[in-house]
């Protein structure tokens, strides 16, 4: 079994090239680790944060178990509420990861339709799509997501902010990241419908939509799947960077940011774990994400090897 996989990790040269880059192995199980720990989090953390039975406020800002003051039961300290900070990371990584992946999901798929039509279309439709495309990139995508945040916030009714409040954050933080997608499609797309396979499906008869989804759109995915691993982390962050500012995630359903924002609020009073072990998470979790988008650029482009 183990030669089958040998021989078939050298035919692969993308798992082949993987199996070589002990970088991007320790990336990618740290990665799986987090991930892991987030999605299981109901079962593996000690207390459920959002159980207000499960903590106490007598045991509020108590450092880790090492401390001399610190308590056996919350390894790595408790906050101003008395919650287990292990706990509390392991639920706001788990919704971090969560708004991350759900917005960088929306983005990819309109930005991916956009750039396919556009580059197989180009004419009007074309120079109308890249015309937006230009104008949002003239704008950091924290301003784009603020904005549209905000907009929302003033259209929906008070009482259902904090319901509606993850949805909104996935549609922010998704356009403000679908250029990305839009116009390495659109690139790509120009390459491939010149090709004569592509003419071979015109000369058929077969409708555009087919020859899109059908012929182009396997064909343009290895540079999408480097965007879309690339833009996980800015999501991630994207979303931190809202909680911080105070206009993320509901304050009773805490992400990475928001324990970072109550975090800072007792940073010069000593208690220094409050802000240092979620930073030091979402950092582990951006770099990561980071590196193993690096891998795929350079496996997916020969000229980067």
């Amino acid at each position: 079994m183990y030669a089958r996989f040998k021989r078939y990790a050298v035919e692969n040269e993308i798992l082949y090239l993987f199996l070589h880059n002990r970088v991007a192995q320790l990336a990618a199980l740290i990665a799986t680790l987090m991930l892991g720990g987030a999605a299981l989090a109901p079962w593996v953390a000690p207390t459920n944060p959002y159980d207000l039975t499960s903590f106490d406020l007598l045991d509020s800002l108590l450092p880790p178990s090492w401390s001399d003051a610190g308590d056996t039961r919350f390894v790595i300290g408790t906050d101003d509420q008395g919650r287990d900070l292990l706990s509390a990371i392991l639920y706001g990584t788990r919704l971090s990861l969560l708004v991350g992946i759900l917005s960088v999901s929306f983005a990819s798929v309109l930005g991916v339709t956009l750039g396919l039509m556009a580059g197989y279309l180009g004419g009007r439709f074309d120079a109308i799509v890249m015309r937006i495309a230009d104008v949002q990139l003239s704008l950091p995508a924290i301003l784009t997501a603020l904005l549209i945040d905000g907009i929302a916030r003033g259209i929906l009714p008070q009482q259902n902010h904090d319901d509606l409040m993850i949805i909104v954050l996935t549609v922010a933080i998704g356009l403000s990241l679908w250029v990305n997608f839009a116009r390495t499609a659109r690139a790509s797309t120009f390459v491939e419908k010149n090709k004569e396979y592509v003419q071979a499906c015109e000369i058929m008869g077969m409708p555009p939509l087919r020859i899109m989804v059908v012929q182009i759109l396997p064909n343009i995915m290895g540079p999408i799947m480097v965007i879309l691993t690339i833009d996980l982390a800015v999501a991630i962050l994207l979303e931190a960077t809202l909680s911080f500012l105070g206009v993320g995630v509901p304050p009773n359903q805490p992400s990475l940011g928001t324990l970072i924002r109550i975090g800072t609020e007792y940073l010069f009073s000593g208690e220094w774990w409050i802000v240092a072990f979620p930073s030091l998470t979402l950092v582990i979790l951006i770099v990561s994400v980071n590196v193993l988008g690096d891998f795929l650029r350079d496996a997916l482009n020969p000229k980067l090897r």
